[in-house]
């Protein structure tokens, strides 16, 4: 079947639809952080943070939540990351899957302090508030009208800035990851989210309609593409 890249797939994901297998979710989310690494998915919001914690004082507290945080792999990072120029991770992860909270909390060392969650980011009180909030891999999970949301809650909650970290839809990364995943050992739930994901995700005009829709003026976000076919959104409220 021919697969139009002209407009944004609403084809159901198995992460979205099968949640009762909590081995199949976990295995699927280290084979995502094996993934992750290998894709350069982690560079555009490390750098991010880099660039907007320039000038920003060691020693100072960063608080950070990370929404539809999986398996906690990108936090994990940014704690490193963080704790080597030395500022105080206060990081939160947020997932409305109860098994993605369980996974993150098996794989994270306790030395790390990372709270996980298992919510739905839209009851948050709007008195809680981080300095950022980011999301990677999470906003192709969400129709427009949800993402427009999503923009706008991230403008209450995010005092500093906020970042969206996803995926470039487009032919050649959908027949690579087709291909490639079929003939790697990953499971049932990642050969066939993968090109989904990808027929799910975003070109640049997407983002500047949603943007639109959500109230965001043009001189307040940066949109950039990475390689290999990834969009960044980024935001700086101050």
């Amino acid at each position: 079947m021919a697969v139009d890249f002209s407009r944004r797939s609403m084809q159901s994901e198995l992460m979205d639809t099968e949640v009762s297998d909590y081995a199949l979710l976990h295995q699927c989310l280290q084979q995502l952080e094996i993934v992750n690494i290998l894709s350069l998915a982690y560079r555009p919001t490390l750098r991010w943070l880099g660039e907007v914690l320039r000038g920003t004082a060691p020693g100072a507290s960063v608080s950070i939540f990370d929404v539809g945080s999986g398996g906690g792999d990108m936090l994990r990072r940014i704690w490193k990351r963080l704790q080597s120029r030395g500022f105080k991770p206060d990081l939160v992860g947020v997932d409305l899957n109860a098994f993605s909270k369980r996974s993150a909390e098996e794989t994270t060392p306790a030395t790390m302090d990372i709270l996980y969650e298992t919510s739905n980011i839209f009851s948050f009180d709007s008195s809680r508030q981080a300095d950022f909030i980011i999301s990677c891999n999470f906003t192709h999970h969400l129709t427009d009208a949800e993402l427009v949301t999503f923009i706008r809650w991230m403008e209450t909650h995010a005092r500093r800035g906020w970042l969206i970290n996803d995926l470039h839809r487009h032919w050649l990364p959908y027949w690579f990851i087709k291909t490639v995943f079929n003939a790697l050992p990953f499971n049932r739930m990642m050969r066939s989210d993968g090109p989904i994901s990808i027929t799910r995700a975003f070109r640049a005009d997407d983002w500047r309609r949603i943007l639109a829709q959500a109230g965001i003026a043009p001189e307040r976000y940066a949109i950039r593409w990475f390689f290999p076919f990834r969009y960044v959104v980024a935001c700086r409220k101050a």
